[in-house]
């Protein structure tokens, strides 16, 4: 038995044994793809982290499946002051999980919190902020320096998640073991790469919506363990159904399955700049990266290992998307011109180590570029990391090339700013790299409403920065959940986070 199934099972005993505690139809069980980093929404920068923050914290605004922005904490706001201050209404008898209250005081705390704090992933989101005031205990003044498109989109995420001060103050940099915002789920215990446990928030403001008792996360890499669990009735609801595994869902009675157009996209992002590693043909020579672009063939990858369900992509943003730079198409693969480049850099042989999360779908994507890209002369390693490990691999700097995803943003600047800007967190800017005259157009592009206008800009960024490829874009996937038939009122999103509300047993 691997590692990874005998950490599956352990797991699955552990749910067996908390739902034992409770009645079975009081606890939602939910199987992730991988285990969340820390549970802070400051410092958080996972996919699957976000998803149980979507029980855990709510935020100022969320999107709609239409990707509209619609109240949550907020109920109202208002844009003043040619689009340099928001005034934002807060929701009225609102508690943290702790008792404290929900008011303007915690919203500015909170803010300025993803602003100043060391280590902060969210500072770039919402760097536009200058001050924060409190009108009266219900409303906040977010005030900017400049205008900033993208705002309410990012306080539609973890930007906007609101923390308790007396929490957050009183466990420092601890807060990330025992979190507590607003949600409608309270933080009751975890174990690294086992569970993550939720308890009912008695007091959540939107209690009426919430139908369990108790929100298990279980980790849970294997997507063929995930769907035998589903199948079994260990678990209730998994994300990330395997493409090739939609036909098994289809024809199981027990099952229903759900999918969605995601925001997402997957590619390898290369270490430029970051230490000592980056220092090798692939890091230091934009021929090379070019030559390995050239040596994929992105439809192919997407049959081979997708059974053709996902997109195909060469950017931030799918094809179809309105924000999608359409004078620069998807590249055709030519490895007689990827041999030519390697040959004029004078390595018609390189060798670079390409870190992969122990996820069966990522990895068998990765054979499929290491075989293509052999062809062209390329040696790549796999080197297949533990999901959290290799996060922490990649902020280090401790790679040369990682084959990883982002979950996607409703608005462009989320998913492109933060990884090629210069003042983008070195978490998520994990190779350092840094071109002036990209920053210079992002920062154009975030001071306009205009969507023709930013269309300019981001053209000028995706003619500098899919030239260098510090990042090659490859496909954009579904969102695909398999859940039990006895589950009702799950909806998809184009995010993927799974929220609580409305679920229920029938």
């Amino acid at each position: 038995m691997t590692l990874q199934r005998m950490l599956a099972a352990a797991a699955l005993l552990a749910v067996c044994l908390l739902s034992s505690a409770a009645p079975a139809q009081t606890t939602l069980r939910i199987g992730l793809a991988d285990d969340p980093d820390i549970l802070d929404p400051t410092l958080s920068r996972t996919y699957v982290g976000r998803i149980v923050f979507a029980s855990l914290c709510d935020k100022l605004v969320d999107i709609s499946p239409e990707l509209d922005i619609v109240p949550q904490l907020a109920t109202e706001w208002q844009w003043a002051d040619d689009n340099k201050t928001l005034v934002m209404k807060l929701r009225r008898g609102v508690t943290f999980q702790d008792g404290e209250p929900m008011d303007a005081a915690a919203v500015k705390f909170s803010l300025e919190r993803h602003l100043t704090l060391p280590g902060s992933n969210r500072k770039a989101e919402i760097s536009a902020l200058k001050s924060i005031e409190i009108v009266d205990d219900h409303t906040v003044k977010l005030m900017l320096d400049k205008p900033f498109a993208p705002l309410l989109a990012q306080l539609s995420d973890r930007a906007g998640m609101i923390v308790s001060p007396k929490a957050a103050q009183a466990e420092g940099d601890k807060f990330g073991e025992h979190p507590v915002c607003a949600g409608p789920f309270k933080f009751t215990e975890r174990v690294a790469q086992d569970r993550i446990v939720l308890d009912r928030f008695a007091d959540y403001w939107n209690k009426d919506s919430i139908h369990f008792d108790r929100v298990v996360f279980l980790p849970i890499a294997d997507s063929t363990v995930r769907l035998s669990n589903v199948q079994s009735g260990q678990l209730d609801l998994i994300e990330r159904v395997a493409a090739t595994d939609l036909d098994t869902v289809r024809k199981d009675t027990r099952l229903k399955l759900a999918s969605i157009t995601s925001l997402a996209y997957n590619g390898i992002t290369i270490n430029t700049d970051n230490g000592e590693r980056a220092k090798n043909p692939l890091g230091q020579d934009k021929r090379v990266r070019e030559a390995l672009e050239l040596s994929i063939d992105r439809a192919a990858l997407n049959q081979v290992v997708f059974n053709g369900e996902f997109a195909p992509g060469n950017q931030w943003e799918a094809p179809s998307s309105p924000w999608y730079v359409k004078g620069m198409p998807i590249p055709a693969r030519d490895v007689t011109k990827a041999k030519s480049l390697l040959a004029a850099a004078g390595v018609p042989h390189p060798t670079f180590t390409m870190m992969v999360p122990t996820n069966p779908e990522l990895l068998r994507a990765a054979q499929v570029v290491q075989s293509m890209a052999a062809e062209a002369g390329f040696d790549i390693k796999i080197q297949a990391t533990e999901f959290a490990s290799a996060i922490d691999l990649a902020s280090k700097g401790d790679y040369e090339a990682f084959l990883i995803g982002w979950s996607g943003r409703t608005d462009p600047d989320g998913n492109l700013y933060i990884f090629v800007s210069c003042r983008a967190p070195p978490a998520l800017n994990t190779g350092h790299y840094c071109n002036q005259d990209v920053d210079t157009e992002l920062d154009a592009a975030r001071g306009t409403s205009d969507p023709a206008e930013r269309m300019v800009h981001y053209a000028k960024v995706a003619a500098q920065t899919l030239a260098d490829r510090p990042l090659i874009y490859l496909w954009h996937p579904k969102g695909l959940y398999a859940m039990s038939t006895k589950l009702a009122g799950f909806e998809p999103y184009p995010d993927g986070l799974i929220r609580p509300q409305g679920i229920k047993l029938q």
